[in-house]
């Protein structure tokens, strides 16, 4: 039954070009998200072990893979909100729901996905003061980006 309507909300996504729309304002969202966690990433010294996920130690090219992530994640908000219509935000909701998706993404991807791929298995799911300030830019990421999509959703 779940299936069915999923299937039958994307259905309804396509015909409708949402999830183009969901792709241009979940990605800007994302980008301006992104811009801010950037922000305490590189005072925090954090964007040359971003890179190194790629073999990388430069600064830029972490700040280029961190904004390519936040792209897609912002992305993955707007299809996850335009699919599920008590997931779509007023603005109340969108602080709540920024926050939770921060969330998701930081335990998804600090503390799991990018010890993995920088080859530090002992480090997933552990929990110090570098994974501390990243789940604050995380909220922040998710709160800005939420809260940038309800914003911009419905104008053209």
């Amino acid at each position: 039954m779940a299936v069915n309507t999923a299937n039958q909300n994307t259905n309804a996504l396509l015909s409708t070009g949402l999830i183009n729309k969901a792709l241009v304002k979940g990605g800007v969202a994302g980008l301006i998200g992104g811009s801010v966690f950037g922000v305490q990433m590189t005072v925090g010294g954090m964007l040359p072990m971003v890179a190194d996920m790629i073999g990388s130690s430069s600064i830029i090219v972490g700040f280029a893979l961190h904004m390519l992530i936040s792209f897609t994640i912002g992305v993955t908000y707007a299809l996850v909100a335009e699919a599920s219509p008590n997931f779509l935000p007023t603005w109340p909701k969108a602080v709540v729901l920024g926050t939770v998706w921060g969330i998701v993404w930081w335990v998804l991807g600090a503390l799991i996905l990018m010890p993995l791929i920088l080859g530090m298995n002992e480090m997933v799911l552990e929990v110090g003061e570098m994974q501390e300030m990243s789940l604050v830019g995380h909220v922040m990421f998710g709160i800005v980006a939420a809260s940038l999509y309800v914003l911009i959703r419905d104008t053209d």
